[in-house]
């Protein structure tokens, strides 16, 4: 049965590039777009970088062109936030009391970011993730504020470098042993480490933050070890949670994400997901998994129109391998596949030494990511042999040849 009202709830990337996939693919019923933000969709990554640094400025990190908003005859509903879910009618009730009727709907909400447990209410202490959180971040940095920045994983790497390129005094604070400890293998944590401290960053590792304090703004951040660093800004990135709450009561099934099958459909007819709040089985790793990376969000979004459009038709599962970025200092980190600390690993071409290297990972016998720092140009080759199922010993061997 063809569809002839389709709602995009997202004003993210997951949801822009949905729905211009939806009308590249022949929709053209009616297309409502629905954003919590005021802002048109906007590119997040220059954030925590270029816009921080005052490189770039928000006309310049818009997603869409202007005209392209025409094109694609959009029903735009922005500054509005959706409420509630109701599969069974095929309504979404917007803030304010509106409804949206639909045959289809996308649900492309992102997420948020974590806040520090326990935080008080206190002046210059941020989380980053939206546009307004990166310009009154960057309008506290002004008159050379001290710097605390809790968690070094992407985002808080990459505030800490956006802020010692601007000459202020940071410290980076990280109960893991290493930056990105999570996923990277030790010795490649420990190059990270040194190019922060090289930098001149006060990298504080193996020890979290215990509280924020201040009398109505930011003064000091006490530690888990008992010390108290002096602080006049802190930024906070430890992580994403997916916005689902306003799908609580909705019957959709919900676990960090929106639960979805291979193909990007959730539990409900004519719902499918898309981008950060997407939780999918993917059918290569046999499990279901959340990915909040930009390449993933434009990928998954053409996978979930074709869903969405193909009604009850087979559509081919969508099982990518994962691809993420950082750019840190004159460090730039691109890494494919799932990597693990456990995993077994390689450096196959360059040195740790000279941060210019590409190093293999293995799992079961099979390559299963990848990482360059200042190489990335053989990173796609391996990224291809993991969508072929590329033995680890035949990729090293490739290396090596």
């Amino acid at each position: 049965m063809p569809l002839d009202s389709i709602v995009v709830v997202g004003g993210s990337l997951a949801g822009i590039r949905t729905a211009e996939a939806l009308r590249r693919k022949g929709f053209a019923g009616r297309l409502s777009f629905v954003g919590e933000e005021n802002e048109k969709p906007y590119d997040r990554p220059p954030l925590s970088k270029e816009l921080l640094r005052g490189d770039r400025e928000p006309d310049q990190i818009r997603l869409t062109k202007p005209e392209k908003f025409d094109e694609l005859e959009l029903d735009l509903h922005l500054g509005v936030r959706a409420e509630s879910l109701d599969p069974k009618e095929k309504r979404v009730t917007l803030a304010g009391g509106a409804t949206l009727d639909y045959d289809g709907l996308v649900i492309a909400t992102g997420a948020s970011a974590r806040p520090l447990p326990g935080a008080p209410d206190l002046d210059a202490l941020f989380t980053l993730r939206t546009l307004d959180d990166a310009l009154a971040i960057r309008a506290a940095l002004e008159g050379s504020p001290r710097v605390v920045v809790v968690g070094a994983g992407f985002i808080g790497a990459e505030v800490a470098a956006t802020c010692r390129r601007r000459g202020l005094e940071v410290t980076l604070v990280e109960p893991l042993p290493s930056p990105m400890a999570r996923v990277l293998a030790s010795d490649i944590g420990a190059v990270c480490a040194d190019a922060h401290r090289d930098e001149g960053v006060d990298l504080r590792l193996g020890v979290g933050v215990e509280d924020v304090l201040g009398s109505g703004r930011v003064e000091r951040v006490r530690l888990s070890d008992g010390k108290e660093i002096p602080a006049d800004v802190v930024v906070v990135g430890i992580g994403a949670v997916p916005n689902t709450a306003w799908l609580e009561g909705s019957g959709l099934e919900v676990g960090d994400g929106v639960i979805c099958d291979a193909t990007c459909a959730a539990r409900a007819p004519g719902v499918v997901a898309v981008g950060d709040v997407a939780r999918w089985h993917h059918e290569s790793y046999g499990e279901t998994i959340r990915i909040e990376h930009w390449t993933n969000a434009v990928e998954q979004a053409d996978a979930a129109a074709e869903r969405l459009l193909a009604g009850d038709g087979e559509v081919p599962p969508f099982a990518p391998v994962p691809f993420v970025w950082s750019d840190q200092y004159d460090l730039k980190i691109q890494a494919a596949g799932r990597l693990s600390p456990d995993d077994e690993m390689i450096v196959a071409h360059g040195s740790l030494e000279e941060r210019r290297f590409v190093a293999l990972f293995g799992r079961d016998g099979k390559l299963s990511g990848a990482l360059a720092m200042n190489r990335v140009r053989q990173l796609m080759g391996y990224r291809r042999m993991m969508r072929e199922g590329v033995s680890f010993a035949d990729a090293v061997a490739s290396a090596r040849a």
